[in-house]
């Protein structure tokens, strides 16, 4: 297998596809509304309506990232009455994850908010 241009021939190959599944859960965590959604929902199950008042957030928004956060496996749904009740699948280790992107944000300061690529400033007028 030839090497891509400017890789040296005999460099081992960087695996990329067993990284796929962590980026795919990266990006679930990705949009602001969807992490606001899972902190909430840490401190226990809720109905749409109560997030959307939590939150400031409207139904429909709340409605398509629990619906993204549940394709994801990350929120599970249980019908009580005509309405659903939200709940995290792994609080435990979720908290863990969003705890580590806490500490590693201290220690990156602003640094990844200002990156043009991935920062806040790329995402302005993106969000619902």
């Amino acid at each position: 297998m030839k090497a891509p241009e400017g890789v040296a021939p005999d460099a081992p190959q960087i695996e990329t596809a067993g990284l796929s599944p962590a980026a795919s859960l990266f990006h679930s965590l990705s949009d602001p509304a969807r992490l606001a959604i899972l902190r909430h929902l840490s401190l226990g199950e809720h109905r749409v309506v109560e997030l959307t008042e939590h939150l400031g957030l409207a139904q429909s928004t709340v409605s398509k990232h629990l619906a993204c956060l549940r394709d994801c496996g990350l929120v599970d749904s249980r019908p009580q009455g005509r309405a659903s009740m939200f709940s995290l699948t792994t609080r435990d280790e979720l908290l863990e994850v969003l705890a580590a992107a806490e500490r590693l944000l201290a220690v990156t300061g602003d640094a990844v908010d200002l990156c043009p690529t991935y920062g806040s400033a790329t995402r302005e007028g993106t969000e619902d």
